[in-house]
């Protein structure tokens, strides 16, 4: 059972890779202009980083779900559940969904529950303040994920 649902699972991938990829790619190929074909490319290159990123997040958010026995760990992998599932592990109300709608009010949301997390994990609560410090605040969900 589970063999089969890890196949229907990478076969979603592929499929969303290849719809968000194509368009991309058929703009690279156009004749029309040279900076057509440039622009296709960097859409390309820009949402494979993002793919990479996004997968990246949601194995370390589901990680994290793992190792504090959140139930639920695979809405990691839905946008908007992943949301849920934090503050369902950092043990806050989930109507503090609607906090994160509001454009500022959500970053400081995301580091309050950051905060709860990383103390979920026996972490200093200071971890979750790193997410706004730029190219460190990547690397705080892995460390809250796969350190020890």
């Amino acid at each position: 059972m589970k063999k089969r649902n890890n196949v229907f699972s990478w076969l979603g991938w592929f499929a969303a890779l290849a719809f968000v990829l194509i368009p991309g790619l058929a703009v690279a190929q156009s004749d029309d202009m040279p900076s057509t074909a440039m622009s296709g490319a960097m859409l390309v290159v820009i949402v494979v980083i993002g793919l990479a990123f996004y997968v990246y997040l949601a194995l370390a958010v589901q990680t994290i779900a793992t190792k504090t026995n959140t139930q639920n760990a695979w809405l990691a992998w839905i946008p908007i559940a992943n949301i849920f599932l934090l503050l369902m592990i950092a043990q806050k109300p989930l109507w503090w969904f609607i906090l994160f709608l509001i454009p500022l009010v959500s970053l400081v949301m995301s580091i309050i529950v950051w905060m709860a997390v990383a103390e979920k994990r026996g972490k200093p609560s200071w971890w979750g303040i790193l997410l706004i410090v730029p190219f460190v605040g990547l690397i705080v969900p892995g460390y809250l994920a796969w350190s020890n």
